[in-house]
């Protein structure tokens, strides 16, 4: 049985305060509700409004697990995965527009992405400001501030400059417009400030939620792409971030032969059901139908394939680029992932496809993907599985990355060895190289929202690929959306569109 998140805590407690309460002009006077947000469930509640926003829902809602909002955003606009358009009509052309780096300021994945994130801003403040007057507890008060420095971190790294408010008594068109350099400070200074009053409990409660070690994850994310949001790297910064988090406990889940895992190994247990807490972090609770949904795999899969495998039919859509699939060792477990060639019943998926676009791919062409092999409950429209938005084995390729960057490469090389031998292949004969790190980040932290900004970081977002050339350099930022320009004058949009 999945373990009930604040998600839901806060939810039912305050509907259970509602059911139980007497609605007449005394209740005001007697139970302010100062007192009720100052209260153990009362800050639940405040925070509960606020982690909501962060698993995933149709209409661009949450971090990951739906479609058209900030994952895919950030997923099909790297090398890792697109959906193109099928020569059945099936699809259309927005997801391969965003592969192909021809995204538009007025397209629904811009405006979901930034309509999500500055609601979960305005939910953030709502609830700090609850926090504060109540004088709740410090730590439930740095939690709601950790989560703002959260969605601020996930607006500066897709948007740039961008509009900055921790008052909600604004009107949006007076929104003034911050630099990212500065909502950059902002969110290392509210992240510094208050990560060490949170709790350092793991699991249980905290599953989905904010504690010690996740807010040093984050703040460690924030330093790792100091050099892109500022043009000043913070490589110590980030390795003493990422050592903070080793003093929570954290190990490398198994990763050795299963006959319980669909795809054979304990390694896949990371993105099942109830992710296993000696290396998750921070995930998103998902429970399909209740709360939140996981699309990936269905997504993937085409549709009399699901229907054998799983008992509904798949979407026909994501697949995995031919150079990004290469990529992968034949001894790697991780590419158990993918499926290609002759899968049986009629259904075998090439790895070649000659377009996206014009007039698109084969129904039957691209790579599949089923890291997140379906758990139930499930149907048509997603399964429980839940999303690792943090794990252990990202801390220890940033504390390679940074020993790297920072001249001591052999101190890199053990971090990177483990995560190698996990996957089943041996350790590297020498010391790593920045693109040693990159291309592992690639293997193990596929499919998990991490990639477009690795490919930033390290120079490789604008390359060209199969189906385009060179990208020009404004495509490493989003464009504001034009709905965004619309309703405040005083925006001005990012240079190149």
């Amino acid at each position: 049985m999945k373990i009930k998140n604040i998600f839901i805590i806060g939810s039912l407690s305050f509907l259970l305060l509602v059911g139980c309460t007497n609605i007449d002009e005394h209740v005001y006077d007697k139970y302010p509700a100062n007192n009720f947000y100052g209260s153990a469930q009362g800050a639940d509640v405040a925070l509960a409004s606020v982690y909501a926003q962060v698993g995933g829902n149709w209409n661009g809602v949450g971090y990951a697990g739906a479609d058209r909002g900030w994952y895919d955003l950030n997923s099909f606009s790297s090398d890792e995965q697109v959906i193109p358009h099928r020569t059945t009509g099936d699809w259309e052309l927005d997801f391969a527009r965003l592969y192909k780096h021809e995204w538009l300021p007025t397209d629904t994945f811009l405006n979901n992405t930034w309509s999500w994130l500055y609601k979960s801003i305005f939910n953030a403040n709502l609830a700090v400001n609850q926090l504060e007057l109540s004088k709740a507890d410090p730590s439930k008060i740095a939690e709601a501030k950790v989560l703002r420095a959260f969605f601020y971190y996930l607006l500066i790294d897709d948007f740039g400059d961008v509009p900055f408010y921790t008052d909600n008594n604004i009107d949006v068109n007076k929104i003034p417009q911050s630099s990212r350099k500065d909502v950059y400070a902002f969110v290392v200074k509210e992240l510094t400030e208050n990560i060490d009053l949170l709790s350092e409990s793991k699991g249980g409660t905290y599953y989905g939620r904010f504690n010690k070690w996740a807010g040093y994850t984050l703040l460690a994310k924030v330093y790792l792409n100091a050099g892109v949001y500022t043009g000043t790297t913070k490589w110590q910064e980030c390795l003493d971030a990422c050592n903070k988090v080793s003093q929570g406990g954290y190990t490398l889940h198994p990763g050795g032969a299963s006959t319980s895992s669909p795809l054979g190994y304990k390694y896949f247990e990371l993105f099942g059901d109830v992710l296993p807490d000696d290396e998750t972090i921070l995930a998103i609770f998902t429970t399909a139908e209740v709360v939140s949904r996981n699309i990936f795999s269905v997504r993937s899969l085409y549709g009399s394939q699901a229907t054998t495998l799983f008992g509904y039919s798949g979407w026909n859509g994501t697949i995995v680029p031919k150079d990004y699939f290469m990529k992968f060792s034949d001894t790697d477990i991780r590419k158990k992932q993918f499926l290609y060639g002759d899968q049986g019943g009629g259904i075998n998926y090439t790895v070649d496809v000659a377009s996206l676009d014009n007039p698109g791919a084969a129904p039957q062409a691209g790579v599949r993907d089923v890291k997140f092999y379906p758990v139930g409950p499930m149907s048509g429209s997603g399964a429980s599985n839940d999303f690792p938005i943090y794990r252990y084995a990202d801390v220890l390729l940033m504390i390679a990355e940074c020993n790297v960057r920072l001249g001591n490469a052999s101190a890199a090389k053990p971090f990177v060895d483990q995560i190698r031998q996990r996957a089943g292949l041996g350790i590297l004969g020498l010391n790593p190289s920045l693109d040693d790190i990159y291309n592992e980040r690639g293997f193990e932290l596929s499919w998990e929202g991490h990639r477009r900004q690795d490919m930033i970081r390290f120079d490789k977002f604008l390359l060209a690929n199969d189906f385009r050339g060179v990208s020009a350099d404004y495509r490493k930022l989003f464009p504001i959306p034009t709905a965004a320009l619309d309703a405040n004058k005083g925006l001005k949009q990012n240079s190149g569109y």
